[in-house]
């Protein structure tokens, strides 16, 4: 597969995937829809692994790299879950808007890609200022819509602290094989959480929720980061990042098309800034090699 094809495959599933956690939230708990998800997506995941007969290494830099993995297939996953039970679907997606910026600053420090300068510095500002105005939105939703937007901000941190952990560790290995090995961590931790908290199947479901786990598990989580892991191996955590710059948009208004759900001027506004800030971050450096000239 190019990479540009499987760059494009994940901004699609990308913009997808908030409403289908939505759908799947609405239904059933979102500790039985992450784990089921995570279930569906392993069991494919080590079916492929094993009808292909891939490596599964097991040195330390692997099983480094697979706790890395599973710090966003758990940790990011978990608070993408839970906070979607307060947000719409397209602000879940903007708010991950952040994670270019995130990572740009993980990656100037842990992997030396790429220099702060008063451009990209500029971009940083605007699209905190971008989260400003979201936070500035909540005052007129739901009660509880801070806590949605606080915790898929967590979430984008995690995500982004995941992929650059990957990027540092730079082992190189079939993409099926690291999300495997990622799975294999974070199922048994949703397992647990399941259990402890929940522990009651969802008997009331219905086949928008189900249809919503299955498409989540298929192609949310064995697809989508198979595909994740593979341009990850071939592009810089900046350039992967960019995804976030369409996303966004795609998700608002697939939501408000498939979901009725209603965009205050205030997120669109805050939208703005986030991509303002990350064009600006992307091509600041550029930028700034004009001006000294």
């Amino acid at each position: 597969m190019s990479v540009q094809a499987a760059y494009l495959g994940v901004i699609l599933i990308w913009a997808t995937t908030p409403l289908a956690i939505k759908w799947s939230n609405q239904e059933v708990t979102f500790l039985f829809g992450v784990m089921a998800r995570m279930v569906l997506g392993a069991v494919l995941c080590w079916a492929v692994l094993l009808a292909l007969r891939l490596r599964f290494p097991l040195d330390r830099a692997a099983r480094a790299t697979y706790a890395a993995a599973a710090l966003g297939i758990f940790g990011s996953m978990l608070a993408t879950y839970w906070g979607a039970q307060y947000i719409t679907s397209g602000l879940i997606s903007v708010v991950f808007g952040v994670t270019p910026l995130a990572t740009g600053i993980m990656a100037a420090t842990w992997l030396g890609e790429r220099s702060l300068s008063p451009p990209r510095l500029l971009g940083i500002v605007l699209g905190f200022g971008g989260l400003v105005a979201i936070f500035g939105a909540g005052a007129h939703m739901d009660d509880d819509a801070w806590r949605g937007i606080v915790a898929v901000l967590f979430a984008a941190l995690l995500h982004s602290a995941s992929g650059v952990w990957i990027k540092r560790i730079g082992t190189d290995m079939h993409p099926v094989a690291l999300n495997a090995g990622a799975l294999a961590i974070a199922v048994p931790l949703y397992a647990l959480l399941w259990l402890t908290f929940d522990g009651q199947w969802p008997a009331q479901a219905g086949l928008r929720a189900w249809s919503a786990i299955a498409y989540l598990g298929v192609f949310g989580t064995m697809v989508g980061f198979v595909l994740y892991f593979y341009i990850l191996k071939h592009l810089s955590a900046g350039v992967i990042s960019l995804i976030t710059l369409v996303t966004p948009v795609l998700a608002l208004l697939i939501g408000h098309w498939l979901n009725h759900e209603v965009i205050h001027i205030m997120v669109w506004l805050g939208t703005g800034c986030i991509l303002t800030g990350l064009l600006l971050y992307q091509w600041g450096g550029r930028l700034g090699a004009l001006t000294q000239r």
